[in-house]
């Protein structure tokens, strides 16, 4: 019954822009901190961003800040990541996933119970 769905994903040029969405389904998104991460060959799977269920509260990682969004619309129960600026480096599988956390918004994959099957973001140079 709990899924989450992303799209979106796809090839890109350095410097461009890319939104990637993530439908959920089976649970009450607006109470659930929902968050990104990726994963690149060979490589750990690492927290990009993350959102508390009301959408006010915020959390990203270094490396894509000022260049990533993370937004939600609970009426659509879907979360978006807004991508701009896209370098090589932010080529990965995107994952969103739901958090087992309410109060504050976790960085750890196993603070989160519920991920999608990933997105395939590729960044061109």
């Amino acid at each position: 019954q709990v899924q989450v769905v992303e799209s979106g994903g796809g090839l890109v040029q350095a410097g461009g822009s890319l939104r990637l969405s993530c439908e959920a389904s089976g649970f009450i998104l607006s109470i659930k901190t929902m968050g990104w991460f990726r994963q690149a060959p060979g490589k750990e799977r690492q927290f990009v961003a993350g959102v508390k269920g009301d959408g006010d509260s915020t959390y990203y990682a270094d490396f894509v800040k000022g260049r990533f969004t993370i937004s939600r619309d609970n009426n659509k129960n879907t979360v978006y990541l807004q991508m701009n600026s896209l370098k090589p480096e932010d080529t990965a599988v995107y994952y969103c996933a739901r958090s087992t956390i309410t109060v504050r918004i976790p960085s750890l994959a196993n603070e989160y119970d519920y991920w999608g099957q990933g997105a395939q973001v590729t960044v061109s140079s």
